[in-house]
């Protein structure tokens, strides 16, 4: 795949003309001092204290380096802001302003730390296209147009994975040949060898000094760390001080995701399966603490038996090891009960092997037959449990989250969805009314 992907990504070198960003020669050269590009960085950022304030509270954490020996444009670590002293004086102060941006939302997507096994230059273009368009939609600055940046409204809404499996696509299954510039140079921050490499994607010209204005600081796996976890607590602090109306949609819901974590599956399964249980008070079992009073006072009555129903999806998506995976998280869970009962079936367009398990016969449970295969109609399985009189308190349905015409009835049972794979991009479908939840293997 590399030779198709001929993305030409800014690089690092000991001289600074020699670069792949294909406009970087039409800048000209700075006749400011060195004092006078810093103050236009620091008036750029009071400017975004005042006019897009969640920007600004974020630009001010990272500190000025000149790094125009090593940087065309500019680049950031989550600690530094890097520059080119020439690309900064040609800016006007809105361009400035979408700079900074870019480099800000970098840190905010923790772009450094989410690529794992992608191709590095396709993912740096990826999250580009990503950025420049919140930049665009939160109407950030101005667009830079003195160099070729990554921008199309195609990707409004779009997160870097689904643009990055969309340009991969065209990469690979077209063979079309990937051929632009991001706007800075991407720094790789993930982890893995103590030091990082120096440059951007693995170049080792770091400088010798290590104080960034031959290469980028190098740092040790703990000082990532750091700085990542104090920028994530910054980025919370600072959506909550702009307000949500503030935020492109995509920042919205990365600082929803922070400020309220998803459980995994395995995590929600059993407080889903414990939340049936119902208590109420009742004076046919008295409150032992009031009787030692001499006041008769109702005690907890604990309703026991859990009655729950779970349906798998076995229209063609899902493997019998996956389902094996979700009996075996089921049976684990149902273990800790004395008195339950389980409405076990599969589906695709009707409903197939419907048992019964119980706390008698669940030694059985694991070896349940998986049957189906076909279309996806979830309304099947609602009007099973309409036809055969059963009203679960839990419906527990493991699918992929395609169903081919409604995703049920909702005002029929609590529903939890474990929705295994993805849809475009690898993000998960999510249902219209009770709760999804992303099923993953352990391994």
């Amino acid at each position: 795949m590399t030779d198709i992907l001929e993305a030409k990504q800014p690089k690092i070198s000991s001289n600074p003309k020699d670069t792949a960003h294909k406009a970087i020669a039409n800048i000209p050269e700075s006749k400011l001092t060195d004092k006078e590009v810093e103050d236009r960085l620091i008036s750029t950022r009071i400017n975004m204290l005042l006019q897009c304030p969640f920007y600004g509270n974020l630009a001010c954490r990272l500190e000025f380096k000149d790094a125009s020996e090593w940087c065309p444009t500019a680049a950031t670590d989550g600690k530094y802001f890097y520059y080119n002293k020439d690309f900064i004086s040609a800016l006007s102060l809105p361009n400035l302003v979408f700079l900074w941006g870019h480099e800000v939302e970098h840190c905010v997507y923790d772009h450094f730390g989410r690529r794992g096994s992608k191709d590095p230059m396709l993912w740096n273009i990826a999250n580009d296209y990503v950025v420049n368009m919140d930049l665009v939609e939160a109407n950030v600055g101005e667009k830079i147009t003195l160099v070729d940046i990554c921008f199309d409204y195609k990707y409004q809404k779009w997160s870097s994975e689904e643009v990055y499996e969309d340009l991969f696509k065209q990469a690979e299954e077209e063979g079309r040949v990937i051929d632009m510039s991001t706007l800075d140079v991407h720094l790789d921050m993930g982890d893995g060898d103590d030091e990082q490499s120096g440059g951007p994607e693995g170049n080792q010209d770091g400088g010798g000094d290590n104080d960034g204005s031959k290469g980028p600081v190098r740092y040790t796996d703990e000082e990532k760390r750091s700085i990542k976890e104090s920028f994530k607590n910054a980025t919370i602090q600072a959506a909550k001080a702009a307000g949500a109306g503030n935020l492109p949609s995509g920042i919205k819901r990365l600082v929803n995701d922070l400020v309220n974590p998803q459980l995994s599956w395995r995590e929600l399964l059993p407080q889903q399966i414990q939340s049936v249980m119902r208590s109420d008070y009742s004076f046919n079992t008295p409150s032992r603490k009031g009787m030692d009073s001499g006041i008769w006072l109702p005690g907890m009555d604990r309703e026991q038996t859990i009655d729950i129903a779970m349906g798998m999806d076995t229209s063609g998506s899902m493997s019998d090891a996956m389902g094996r995976d979700i009996l075996s998280e089921v049976k684990g869970c149902m273990e800790q009960y004395s008195d339950f009962r389980i409405h076990l079936f599969c589906f695709d367009t009707e409903v197939h092997n419907p048992q019964v398990f119980t706390e008698h016969n669940m030694e059985e449970f694991m070896d349940y037959d998986i049957m189906g295969g076909g279309g996806t109609d979830f309304d099947c399985c609602y009007d099973w449990f309409k036809e055969e009189g059963i009203v679960p308190k839990k419906f527990i349905m493991f699918t992929d989250g395609y169903p081919w015409n409604s995703w049920g009835d909702e005002s029929y049972c609590d529903t939890l969805f474990i929705v295994h794979g993805g849809g475009f991009g690898g993000q998960t479908p999510v249902a219209p009314f009770g709760i999804t939840v992303p099923y993953e293997r352990e391994d």
